[in-house]
């Protein structure tokens, strides 16, 4: 979509915004190139994702490398984090705006070349960064007036607990075989959290019935995530807890959030994140905590 001349303010204003708002928590800005092996995506983000599924724009150049444009910014920002050792022992606090770029249904609210704005955290353990990245973007909308937002949480526990989780929440979806649509049915044997955050209003008594992960978390993650609502209670932050939300990426881990509004239609989510502690060492680097976040500024 073009950005005609009458609208180019206010993305001049929000751009701004953002960029005073950074400064001010002592982000730095980094920027990657919009084409990236497709590879990087495939092992982040995860085989059995609707992004690498069905939603990327991936073609072979004339080296006969797979290349891929970006569908979203943090898989790009570690791999040049692990590639210039920005990562291993450091603590880095990260900005970037740009084009991503994602095969989707054209509807409101969602474009095949989108603009992002994200920020990524690396090497800070504990619930404070979590607390930081939040109230950072609940700073953002009070700066530029926006009300009618909501924030939800959930907290998606180690790797280990999740792996424990699955395996009930397949029996139970299994049980209920005939009443899932048949993109869940599909989804159950290869990504079966995904079904949890289904969209069809059909699935809402099956989903609200399943077996909740927030049961089922190890003892550290279900402290991590006390402590986050503590923190964000002390802050005046309001928010909801939303056992469904689990992300469409795999490289999620603990603390989820997403903020979400009643004023775009089924496009409502403006700005979504969370933990990602494993992503780093997946991608070749050194073990390192990652939390981050990325808003559409085409919603805003």
């Amino acid at each position: 979509n073009d950005i005609l001349p009458q609208d180019s303010p206010a993305w001049h204003y929000l751009e701004s915004r953002l960029l005073q708002l950074t400064a001010s928590y002592g982000y730095s800005e980094i920027r990657m190139p919009i084409v990236e092996n497709t590879q990087l995506f495939c092992r982040s983000i995860g085989e059995v994702t609707d992004i690498v599924e069905k939603e990327m724009y991936t073609f072979v150049d004339k080296g006969e490398d797979s290349l891929t444009l970006r569908p979203e910014g943090t898989a790009s920002c570690v791999r040049a984090g692990i590639q210039h050792g920005l990562l291993y022992n450091q603590q880095q606090r990260l900005w970037y705006m740009g084009p991503m770029f994602r095969r989707e249904r054209p509807q409101k609210g969602r474009y095949r070349q989108f603009y992002q704005f994200g920020l990524e955290t690396f090497g800070f353990n504990g619930p404070d960064i979590d607390v930081e990245v939040i109230a950072l973007s609940a700073r953002l909308w009070k700066m530029i007036g926006l009300e009618q937002v909501e924030l939800q949480i959930n907290s998606l526990g180690s790797n280990q607990a999740r792996e424990a989780y699955k395996v009930k929440l397949v029996e139970y979806l299994q049980d209920n075989f005939e009443s899932l649509d048949a993109d869940s049915q599909r989804r159950l044997s290869s990504n079966p959290l995904r079904v949890l955050d289904t969209k069809n209003p059909a699935m809402k008594a099956v989903v609200d019935a399943a077996p909740k992960l927030m049961e089922h978390l190890d003892e550290e993650s279900a402290e991590h995530f006390e402590l986050l609502k503590r923190k964000l209670d002390a802050l005046g932050i309001a928010y909801v807890i939303n056992p469904n939300l689990v992300r469409g990426l795999d490289y999620y881990n603990r603390s989820v959030f997403e903020w979400v509004t009643t004023e775009l239609g089924a496009q409502g989510t403006i700005c979504a994140g969370g933990r990602y502690d494993g992503l780093v060492e997946q991608l070749g680097g050194q073990a390192t905590f990652g939390c981050g976040f990325a808003m559409g500024l085409e919603r805003i």
